[in-house]
């Protein structure tokens, strides 16, 4: 993924709002008006909004009639999953080695007690 897309990605799902609008597209298609309707905010305020999303890639906007439904696309958000998971497995393998020290110093203070029972 081109780190512009990245950032903006990030950026995007950054702010509550932002993320609450594509929880809410990932159960479909919704218009403006209905994306608008659980906020406390305006019309305009979800607009922009949606342009933050829009130039993240990760929704897009169709014609139907008079309708003009938004839709999520999920490929950046697979990209920036795909970022994190050299993270996610950096920690796993941090968390593996210090679960093996851990052991190793257990098992030594087991042993150092079975040799020393005034311990």
């Amino acid at each position: 993924m081109a780190p512009e897309l990245l950032d903006a990605t990030f950026a995007a799902l950054a702010d509550p709002t932002r993320r609450a609008i594509l929880a809410r597209l990932a159960a479909g298609e919704a218009t403006v008006t209905e994306l608008a309707a659980p906020f406390a905010m305006s019309q305009p305020a979800i607009s922009k909004h949606l342009k933050v999303l829009e130039r993240a890639g990760l929704v897009s906007r169709g014609r139907n009639a008079q309708r003009r439904p938004c839709r999520l696309e999920a490929g950046p958000l697979r990209e920036a999953s795909a970022w994190l998971a050299n993270y996610r497995d950096y920690w796993a393998e941090s968390y593996q080695r210090l679960d093996a020290l851990l052991d190793e110093v257990r098992s030594g203070d087991r042993t150092a007690a079975e040799q020393d029972p005034a311990r």
